[in-house]
């Protein structure tokens, strides 16, 4: 989810359409009618409406995991609410939490953001390590460590991970000259992101017309950093993006692929990028493992069979988020406990074969279901196999407050800035930098 970050879906909330600071507005007052408190209710079968917030595609809702938890507790009504916009989203969040009012029962945190929501505002939720149901040793020990406070509260139950992958389109690869076959396409780029942006200008060369070889070199950018020990912050949360060997790697990689026009330009997670899968537009798209149902959704009826999933050039992770619980919501008890069901492994087993958001619970990785996955609108690829295989891979890096801020400043204004206007590099990232200070204070 991402990402940042993860795919931002337009807005849909389960009983009406409704703005983002809509939902955060009335989330206090949506249950308040049950009679419950801060703490929850005493009454166990007392009527409670719970909200959840969040953004791109968790997956609650395809997987029909809303109506399950219903079903089984008759006495809960589940209102909640996807964005399209996940920094946007991330504003309004730290906005009401300063508030202490507006807040949804459940608030989805990207990993981007994970640190300051930890570090910063930790106090602003509840510790789910004390929850009912909850033991932390069940999710991977580096993804409950990014939402653990200095004071070792749990603040976020790990929802997914976001082990890379590539997405390619098998008839434009074929119209291209290019290998169809997995396996041998993932050769094509094994090892290095460069040969990535070389087999890039190899397809060009011999686009179908009107056809790009990627969809964004922002998109590059986030896939090739994913790979890299340094980031934007270093161990102790100092931002150090500008000195980063990994962030240089990443912009460098980035421009190239932009300057030698193999990518679409546009920008992820928007009308134009929704609309470029339905007609083709591109012949690969970087693959975290939740981009795949980002794909079946926007390329539709047209595109079955027509994607497959390669090997990345570099194993990386690129996204997954928490689940949060504001301490000043109404139902906090409550809230923790729909928390603590939806991130469970054979809920987290059910989103991934529903959607492709690959489970952050160990348990979860190792459900049949999520082990022998096959995506049939994917060329029947073996994504579970595929995915896993670049999870056992992942190194994660350090995470900062202001990583989240840095990479959507760097992605959707520099990188964006040359591919959409010719912008000369070097004042692309000046302009990066400034942008950065300005927003952080660095």
């Amino acid at each position: 989810m991402r990402t940042t970050s993860r795919p931002r879906r337009a807005a849909v909330l389960a009983t009406a359409a409704v703005a983002t600071s809509a939902l955060l507005l009335s989330a206090c007052s949506s249950g308040s009618d049950s009679g419950g408190s801060g703490s929850g209710s005493n009454d166990a079968n007392a009527k409670v409406t719970l909200t959840v917030g969040d953004f791109g595609t968790f997956g609650y809702k395809e997987a029909g995991l809303y109506d399950e938890y219903m079903a089984a507790h008759p006495n809960v009504t589940i209102k909640y609410d996807t964005v399209q916009d996940g920094q946007k989203y991330w504003d309004a969040l730290t906005t009401h939490l300063a508030s202490g009012s507006g807040l949804a029962d459940v608030q989805a945190v990207e990993v981007g953001y994970i640190a300051q929501a930890a570090n910063t505002l930790g106090d602003k939720f509840v510790d789910l390590g004390k929850a009912d149901g909850v033991n932390p040793a069940n999710w991977l020990d580096w993804k409950t460590k990014q939402a653990t406070t200095p004071k070792g509260a749990l603040i976020g139950l790990g929802t997914d991970i976001g082990p890379m992958a590539i997405c390619y389109r098998t008839d434009l690869f074929q119209q291209a000259g290019l290998p169809t076959d997995r396996t041998e396409v993932g050769k094509l780029w094994a090892g290095d992101w460069s040969k990535f942006v070389d087999a890039g200008k190899t397809y060009q060369s011999k686009a179908p017309a009107g056809t790009f070889f990627t969809d964004s070199a922002s998109g590059l950018f986030n896939a090739a950093l994913s790979a890299e020990p340094l980031q934007y912050s270093d161990e102790s949360g100092k931002l150090v993006y500008k000195d980063s060997p990994g962030v240089k790697k990443a912009w460098d990689l980035s421009v190239s692929a932009a300057q030698a026009k193999i990518s679409a330009g546009l920008r992820q997670f928007q009308d134009p990028w929704n609309a470029a899968f339905a007609n083709a537009k591109f012949a690969t798209v970087v693959c975290p493992s939740w981009m795949t149902g980002v794909i079946s959704k926007y390329s539709g009826d047209s595109g079955k069979g027509k994607w497959d999933v390669a090997a990345p050039p570099v194993a990386g992770n690129w996204g997954g988020a928490f689940l949060t619980v504001p301490k000043a919501g109404k139902h906090t008890k409550e809230a923790a406990a729909l928390a603590a069901w939806l991130t469970a492994p054979e809920q987290q087993a059910k989103v991934f074969t529903k959607v492709g958001n690959l489970p952050s619970t160990i348990g979860g990785l190792q459900q049949p279901a999520v082990q022998g996955a096959k995506a049939e609108y994917l060329s029947n690829a073996p994504t579970g196999q595929i995915f896993a295989a670049s999870a056992q891979s992942i190194k994660p890096a350090p995470i900062g407050e202001q990583d989240g801020n840095v990479k959507t400043i760097i992605t959707d204004n520099g990188v964006l800035d040359i591919e959409e206007h010719g912008t000369d590099p070097a004042k692309a990232w000046s302009n990066v930098t400034k942008l950065v200070d300005d927003k952080v204070g660095h």
